[in-house]
């Protein structure tokens, strides 16, 4: 729920471990115990202290486990140590996200990120063992399995790679820059979707596009980004970018192996900062996704730039419902993606942002003006329009981007 006080409440113990069971049903990992450990010291070599690790031992041998997922981030030295004392494997936050992403990655572009991404953390461990495993299942073999083959990497190896794939990254961001720069000539706004994983920005996607993208109640259901035009209520055409989820403790590398996805964020007229609005830990997600944004150079509380909005209202009991309908303002909207109630404000509230300042004209063309009636729907917004036998008279509100076209080349029939 929106807090009022705008202060953000502590993540529960409770939620970050179904979350981590999420994350792991996200690989479709069979589990077969979660449990939350307080600390209240961390050692430096194993993490949790001798009792518990013997308790540990004893419930995965209980439960003849093969894999051990702790979230949080351990040392090298720590997972090591773990896994002598457990005789399993054992994967932290990071990794168990690293080998989502890896399952999760279709395209080309997607793939070289998160190999990116997974080499610059191999890099920092340096382990010759399990890390180094061919990939198996469309993740890169933290899991292990028969018949895997370990492959020799030093630091210049992995370096070596790691260069590779930046400059092919780089490629890619050249190339999404002058696919920016094209729209912005053809005057096409962009707008960005953020969220926390599994706030619904896909099935918002797909009700907003009409299209069917892939949405699924699973927690990074989308990895490569998407792209469609949207024509909003006045007829400006704009391009609707739907993002990979945020998470909390998200690895810094990952941040910045996404970068080149992200750019489009970054660089957006818009951004949707989607919220599952019935969550209970719905002000804590948006606290993260707002550091996100924050490490990428977007201030996510920047009225101007960012609206809210407020998903799956249609999850809530009658009184909350009432109640986020009621507090939602200028800067935040509340709908169902599910079931497109608050769909139409939404739009509006798009369109109003991204009008905000313009000037508006009135103009009268002869009939026979087609070519300039066609790119006046498709350069400005056509606020109103009325047909007469031989001319049509239009209200028009006008992007400063095209201000200058405008005058030049429908200035001879604007009214004074």
């Amino acid at each position: 729920m929106p807090n009022a006080s705008g202060a953000t409440p502590a993540r529960s113990a409770e939620a970050r471990l179904e979350e981590a069971v999420g994350l792991a049903q996200a690989i479709d990992l069979d589990i077969v115990g979660a449990w939350i450990i307080r600390l209240s010291s961390q050692r430096p070599a194993t993490l949790f202290g001798t009792g518990k690790v013997d308790e540990i031992k004893l419930r995965i041998t209980t439960e003849d486990a093969g894999l051990v997922v702790i979230d949080t981030s351990l040392t090298p030295v720590q997972q090591r140590n773990l896994e002598r004392a457990w005789g399993v494997k054992v994967l932290d936050r990071t990794a168990l996200i690293l080998e989502i992403f890896g399952d999760r990655a279709n395209t080309r572009e997607g793939a070289l990120q998160v190999e990116l991404a997974h080499l610059h953390w191999q890099k920092s461990r340096l382990v010759r063992s399990w890390t180094h495993l061919e990939r198996q299942r469309g993740g890169y073999g933290f899991l292990g399995g028969p018949g895997e083959t370990q492959i020799e990497a030093d630091r210049r190896q992995i370096q070596d790679r790691i260069n590779r794939l930046e400059r092919d990254l780089d490629s890619v961001r050249r190339t999404r820059a002058l696919h920016r720069k094209k729209r912005s000539r053809r005057d096409q706004p962009v707008v960005a979707l953020v969220g926390y994983t599994n706030a619904g920005k896909s099935t918002l996607f797909n009700r907003l596009t009409e299209s069917t993208v892939r949405a699924q109640d699973l927690l990074f259901a989308t990895l490569d980004p998407t792209l469609r035009r949207v024509r909003l209520p006045h007829g400006m055409e704009i391009v609707l970018s739907d993002t990979v989820g945020f998470i909390s403790h998200l690895p810094t590398d990952l941040v910045a192996a996404f970068r080149a996805t992200l750019e489009e964020v970054v660089e957006a007229d818009l951004i949707l900062h989607v919220r599952d609005i019935a969550h209970p830990d719905s002000a804590a997600q948006a606290a993260d996704v707002e550091s996100t944004l924050s490490a990428l150079g977007i201030d996510g509380r920047d009225s101007e730039h960012v609206l809210e909005v407020w998903n799956k209202a249609d999850l809530l009991e009658p009184n909350q419902r009432e109640r986020v309908f009621a507090d939602q303002g200028k800067d935040a909207v509340a709908v169902s993606a599910l079931t497109g109630e608050g769909i139409d404000r939404l739009l509006d509230r798009i369109e109003a942002k991204l009008t905000e300042g313009r000037s508006r004209a009135d103009v009268i063309l002869p009939a026979e003006e087609g070519e300039l009636l066609a790119w006046l729907y498709r350069s400005t917004e056509v606020l109103e329009r009325h047909d007469e036998p031989d001319q049509i008279h239009l209200t028009v509100r006008i992007p400063a981007a095209v201000a200058e076209r405008f005058a030049r080349k429908a200035g001879p029939y604007v009214v004074a």
